[in-house]
C-alpha cells in the first residue's frame, strides 16, 4: 500500500517528491549553504569593502539594465511611449554612472535612507501591535517594530559614519542567514532520502 507521505525526522509526515531530485543531490546545497555562511561570515569583517562591492554591483546591474532597454528602444518604432521609455533607460544609466563615481556618497545617502524607513516601519509595527492588544500574539508586531526602531536609531545616530559599513553588514548577514536556510533544506532532504530507502 502507498502513500502520500513520508515520515520525517521529528515525526511529522513529508509529502512525497517534496524534495525530489534534491534527496539525492543535497549534497551540493549543502555546500553551497557552508559557503555561503563562510562569505557572510568574512564578510562581517569586510563591511566597507562589501559595502563598495555591493554598490558596484548595484551600479553595473543599472548601466546594463539601461544600455539593454536603450538597444530595445532601437526596435520599437511608432510606440508613443519610447520617448518615456529612453528616458527611463537614461536615468537607470546615470544612477548607475554616479553610483561608480561617488560610491560613498551614495553608501552615506542609502544608509540615511535606510535608517529613516526602519524608523518609519518600526512605528508602524509598534502601532499595529498597540492595535491588535486584545487578540493572542499582539507582542510580537510590538517587538519587531521596537527593534526596527533600534535598529533605525542606531543607523541615524552613527551617521554618516554608518553609511560604510551598514550596507556591508546587511549583505553579510544576509548571506549568513541565507546559507543556513540552504544548509538545514539540505539535511531536511537527506534525512527525507534516507527514511523514503529505510
Amino acid at each position: 500500500m502507498t502513500t502520500d507521505n513520508q515520515a520525517a525526522p521529528t515525526g511529522a509526515t513529508l509529502p512525497l517528491g517534496l524534495f525530489g531530485e534534491l534527496e539525492k543531490n543535497w549534497g551540493w546545497l549543502m555546500a553551497f549553504g557552508i559557503f555561503s555562511i563562510l562569505l557572510g561570515t568574512v564578510g562581517l569583517g569586510m563591511t566597507f569593502l562589501l559595502t563598495e562591492a555591493s554598490l558596484s554591483f548595484f551600479a553595473a546591474l543599472l548601466i546594463l539594465g539601461g544600455v539593454f532597454q536603450i538597444m530595445q528602444a532601437i526596435k520599437c518604432h511608432g510606440w508613443r511611449g519610447i520617448l518615456l521609455h529612453v528616458l527611463i533607460a537614461l536615468f537607470y544609466v546615470i544612477a548607475g554612472l554616479l553610483i561608480v563615481l561617488n560610491p560613498i556618497l551614495t553608501a552615506i545617502t542609502l544608509t540615511l535612507t535606510l535608517g529613516a524607513v526602519l524608523i518609519v516601519v518600526g512605528i508602524a509595527r509598534i502601532m499595529l501591535g498597540i492595535q491588535m492588544r486584545p487578540s493572542p500574539g499582539w507582542y510580537w508586531p510590538l517587538i519587531s517594530g521596537l527593534i526596527s526602531l533600534l535598529l533605525g536609531g542606531l543607523i541615524i545616530a552613527q551617521w554618516p559614519q554608518s553609511g560604510f559599513w551598514v550596507i556591508g553588514l546587511f549583505v553579510a548577514v544576509e548571506l549568513i542567514f541565507n546559507g543556513w536556510s540552504y544548509l538545514f533544506i539540505a539535511l531536511a532532504a537527506r534525512a527525507a532520502g534516507k527514511a523514503k530507502s529505510a
